[in-house]
């Protein structure tokens, strides 16, 4: 199964007006996804890419039926968009939008826990790739050719670190379940955690690659999880080595700012929980390949 989206999942996406939504629609189009309309405010009426825009994202789902959103949205506006989504019932939304403030999403954050768990909309981003289950779907903006149908999870902070290793494994000839870009900002809506348990128990999900980098404890957190809760072998890249300790590094949440948040703290970390961990990007897959050899041995 997919984790989140698959062949039949309706999709409407979040400011589908603009030229670089409007150019990912396209593509998501093109790839199979389900996309049944979009929602920008004063602009219902219009059709962009042969689907429907509605003013907000309630007359969209009840027009369409949607279950999925891609936000695409300006930083000022994302977070009121991503709650939205929230109250009008959407079960998974990816937010790409980059420069959403902290205080926007510690804001975000609060007002879907107010929704019970069984009904509380699950968000991945802001500022990450999106989620591919290859074949089946894509919601985001990473390049579907390079990724095989298969059965490695793929969790990254990085989107590019996680096109890597999909095109490392394509040329290995292993594919992917799904991969899941959870974003590189200080808050964002899915853990490292929060997708593991989802491949834990996921019986399409066989591996599972998690890609990492400096700041923050997730990866630490993650590790305590693998230790206690995952049975399938975990495959890690920590990213960030050579960075020098209270300068953020390309993602806002990539800083160094407490014990356990350096590369090389979160590398030892996650080999004492039992994660493989790759030496370099250059060998993510090379080091995938050589677990799933010496799990079929």
């Amino acid at each position: 199964m997919s984790i989140f989206i698959d062949a039949n999942t309706p999709v409407i996406v979040q400011g589908i007006t603009g030229k670089m939504a409007r150019f990912h629609t396209a593509d998501m189009i093109a790839y199979g996804t389900n996309v049944v309309g979009g929602v920008v405010p004063g602009k219902g009426g219009q059709t962009v890419e042969g689907v429907p825009v509605f003013d907000t994202v309630e007359d969209a789902v009840t027009a369409t039926g949607a279950e999925a959103s891609l936000v695409f949205v300006p930083p000022p506006f994302a977070a009121d968009s991503i709650m939205e989504a929230a109250d009008a019932g959407i079960q998974y939304c990816v937010c790409i939008t980059d420069g959403i403030p902290a205080q926007d999403m510690i804001r975000v954050k609060r007002y879907m826990y107010r929704y019970p768990k069984d009904r509380r909309m699950v968000l991945t981003g802001p500022n990450c790739a999106g989620t591919i289950s290859p074949g089946k779907a894509l919601l985001g903006i990473m390049p579907g050719h390079i990724y095989l149908p298969g059965h490695v999870g793929i969790i990254g902070r990085s989107g590019t670190l996680g096109y890597e290793a999909a095109a490392q494994l394509k040329e290995h000839g292993i594919g992917v379940s799904t991969s899941v870009g959870i974003g590189g900002d200080p808050i964002n809506g899915s853990s490292f955690r929060d997708i593991l348990e989802r491949f834990e128990a996921d019986d399409e999900t066989h591996v599972i690659c998690m890609i990492g980098e400096i700041g923050g404890p997730q990866e630490a957190e993650a590790a305590a999880y693998i230790r206690d809760h995952v049975t399938k072998p975990v495959i890690a890249y920590v990213a960030g080595l050579t960075a020098p300790k209270g300068r953020t590094m390309g993602h806002a949440g990539a800083i160094i700012s407490a014990f356990g948040e350096s590369a090389s703290e979160k590398v030892e970390i996650l080999s004492a929980a039992g994660v493989t961990v790759a030496e370099n990007p250059a060998v993510i897959g090379d080091t995938i390949a050589g677990v799933l050899r010496k799990e079929a041995a």
